[in-house]
């Protein structure tokens, strides 16, 4: 065998000269014994694509689906929430339990349950800091629906608000880092271990029951980042605990041990707390707060809080390049500036129709010069003294009697 020496390094596409006895034989190079698509090579065919990141698309179109599912149910709680408060129920944020009763609600239950069926197959399928932020899609059905179906509206500032918010988390999206791979239980569980990880777990619990048990009960009613502030740092424990039971659903039918390990019931008894305590204090947030205040707020300090638990358990800083650091720094603050728009000029009168016209506004015509009168003119003089002194026939003649 004897290789040409303009391409000697036996890469995909190099010309390899064969010689059997008299025959010469020209050989190409199409593809080696890795069955992956080396990283050089570009593919032309989408289906090759699709194989090669069917996993990625998958929990892509779950995410979609979920965006959906969520910002659908958010309206149907709503309406079962003002059900209860125009039959004169106790209201959820009193204390009261009533919308358990109402079918409107306990559909809108229902739909979000589904909806985060799928968000719990899209973490299993894709990387936690791409599917969170896809979040933003269904701040958009939320407001959207709500304003169609709950009357409610928001002005051309909160409307600019949402879309910087779906900027920013575009941009985050962009340049988030990539995860580093976990597949098994026993990786997750080392993963879980790890101190600066738990470090994080430990102060978002104590924040959490600060907030639940001092600083709700005072300021809950008045301020509307309380309730969602305790819902965002449930939702760091319930969005590893997702991460955590896809990756045992996987390795269990893949024929892994996974049964018999301790974490998948640690993981769903720290699911079913942290969603129950979700529910709990979202419910008493819309029953307060304008929807389309409630869920937008609420997806950025969930975003913020998950992506940043994701990045201390998962090690993603490693594989950061200072382009992506600066990238999701800028679309951390633009979702800043998004919720700052939402939230600060909600009670402003701002609309289209207010804007300032690009016209100038025509001038008014001069006004008259008034007419000077001089001493000279006598004759006007008098003329004047006697028009001014000639009752009006409007008014009636006055009579003085005088008494001595």
């Amino acid at each position: 065998m004897e290789l040409p020496a303009s391409n000697a390094s036996c890469e995909n596409g190099s010309l390899i000269t064969l010689y059997c006895s008299s025959q010469q034989v020209l050989c190409q190079i199409i593809g080696d014994l890795d069955p992956q698509i080396p990283s050089n090579v570009t593919s032309n065919s989408w289906r090759e694509r699709f194989a090669k990141n069917y996993s990625f698309y998958i929990g892509l179109g779950l995410a979609f689906l979920s965006s959906f599912l969520i910002g659908s149910s958010v309206i149907l709680k709503k309406k079962g929430l003002m059900r209860l408060v125009a039959s004169g129920a106790t209201r959820a944020v009193d204390g009261g339990f009533g919308y358990l009763k109402d079918a409107m609600w306990w559909a809108g239950f229902l739909t979000m349950a589904a909806g985060e069926v799928a968000n719990f197959g899209a973490y299993a399928f894709a990387p936690a800091t791409v599917i969170t932020p896809l979040g933003a899609l269904s701040v958009l059905i939320s407001a959207i629906l709500s304003s169609y179906f709950l009357g409610e509206s928001l002005n051309l500032l909160g409307k600019l608000g949402c879309v910087i918010c779906v900027t920013g988390s575009t941009v985050m999206v962009i340049h988030a880092p990539e995860e580093e791979k976990v597949t098994t239980v026993v990786q997750m569980a080392a993963k879980m271990k790890d101190t600066g990880y738990i470090v994080f777990a430990v102060l978002l619990l104590v924040l959490c029951l600060i907030l639940i048990f001092v600083i709700a009960p005072r300021y809950g009613q008045r301020n509307i980042l309380v309730y969602i502030v305790i819902c965002s740092v449930i939702g760091a424990f319930s969005v590893s605990a997702v991460k955590g039971l896809g990756i045992t659903i996987k390795n269990f039918f893949q024929g892994l041990p996974v049964v018999r390990h301790p974490l998948p019931y640690i993981l769903s008894l720290i699911l079913a707390l942290s969603l129950s305590t979700q529910v709990n204090f979202l419910n008493r947030a819309l029953d307060i707060f304008n929807t389309s205040l409630v869920f937008p707020i609420y997806y950025v300090f969930f975003t913020t809080i998950v992506v940043t638990s994701s990045i201390i358990l998962f090690k993603e800083w490693h594989s950061m390049s200072a382009v992506d650091i600066v990238g999701t720094l800028a679309g951390f603050v633009t979702i800043i500036l998004g919720v700052f728009m939402l939230h600060a000029f909600r009670d402003l009168d701002m609309s289209q129709t207010r804007l300032p016209h690009m016209h100038k506004a025509p001038t008014p015509p001069p006004a008259p010069e008034p007419t000077v009168i001089r001493l000279e003119d006598k004759n006007v003089l008098v003329d004047n003294i006697e028009l001014s002194s000639t009752p009006s026939p409007e008014e009636k003649p006055k009579v003085f009697i005088v008494h001595s």
